[in-house]
């Protein structure tokens, strides 16, 4: 049976995303447990893990206080589930975003679980309800939701199931402390948490303004990364309300009708139409390629940005 008395974590789910996480946990001194399904899958992981802490160990970006050879050490990887997750105190689910994969996993987990293991899906849209819901230790489930990449994006979205336990959801929080993340509190589900609702208002509006011929895609993107996300990268959307008046009261005196007449021209949901997709493709690919080559390495820059940004990020902080 799982047990939280040995301290470690389990990954179930040697991925991308899995991947990051064990690296994650490792360098806050966890002992993790990588499981997949078959052994290749679980050597390439490995290979792959061993590989980004030697380059980040190399550049001097590597988390944590421990060195890339000692983080390498405390990650392994098993085929068996029931070996994985012995010992654990975390589980963190990183399987396909698929329901019925993730529901057949939770049953299986849920049958080897004792009564302090916390039970962690990086669904980045399924609601708990619909993943959790009938299991016998549904008050230690919870979604912790990353951002792609997870190792240089901090944030983690935890979402309750409305049976969770309020211990699951502290110990949780407590432990993307400890491993250098910045956990958010959703005191409810909601249909694409808090992250994606916002990513997603952002896609629409800037859709439509292609779409409509308003601006080039190009453009579109500089008006974020030039603009917007110049100070959204350390300030967020109600702290920009506050400062750009005298406080937030200030501001909705002075600025909330404009805001209402030009939501009320906003428009229908975008079908994201195929015309559309291959304008914008292939202004994108003019940039940017789409072969696996080009999408690689811009890939790599973007991480190397996010990388930088953290570092001056912690710099500033705290405020």
């Amino acid at each position: 049976m799982a047990s939280a008395e040995h301290g470690g974590v389990a990954i179930v789910g040697s991925g991308l995303i899995g991947r990051s996480w064990a690296m994650l946990f490792a360098s806050g001194g966890f002992k993790v447990k990588l499981y997949d399904v078959e052994q290749q899958q679980i050597t390439d992981a490995l290979d792959n893990i061993r590989k980004e802490l030697t380059l980040l160990g190399q550049s001097g970006s590597l988390k944590g206080s421990l060195s890339a050879e000692e983080q390498l050490a405390l990650i392994s990887g098993c085929s068996n589930i029931q070996e994985a997750v012995e010992g654990a105190l975390h589980i963190q689910e990183c399987v396909p975003e698929n329901l019925d994969l993730k529901k057949m996993i939770f049953a299986q987990l849920d049958a080897i679980l004792d009564d302090r293991v916390v039970l962690s899906s990086s669904s980045s849209c399924l609601l708990p309800s619909k993943l959790f819901t009938g299991l016998v230790h549904v008050k230690q489930c919870i979604v912790a939701h990353p951002v792609n990449p997870p190792y240089y994006v901090p944030l983690v979205e935890l979402v309750p199931h409305p049976e969770t336990a309020s211990a699951t959801v502290d110990k949780t929080y407590a432990l993307m402390k400890k491993i250098g993340q910045c956990p958010v509190r959703l005191l409810r589900e909601v249909d694409g948490f808090a992250l994606n609702r916002l990513q997603y208002a952002v896609i629409s509006e800037a859709w439509r303004l292609v779409e409509e011929g308003v601006v080039s895609p190009v453009d579109l993107d500089l008006v974020m990364s030039e603009g917007l996300g110049m100070r959204y990268a350390f300030i967020g959307p109600l702290e920009t309300m506050h400062l750009n008046a005298e406080g937030t009261l200030s501001y909705c005196d002075r600025y909330s009708e404009g805001m209402k007449r030009v939501l009320k021209t906003f428009g229908p949901i975008p079908e994201f139409s195929r015309a559309t997709a291959e304008l914008v493709n292939q202004a994108l690919c003019r940039k940017v390629p789409d072969d696996p080559e080009h999408l690689a390495a811009r890939r790599q820059w973007r991480d190397e940005c996010l990388m930088r940004l953290s570092k001056l990020k912690s710099q500033m902080q705290p405020q």
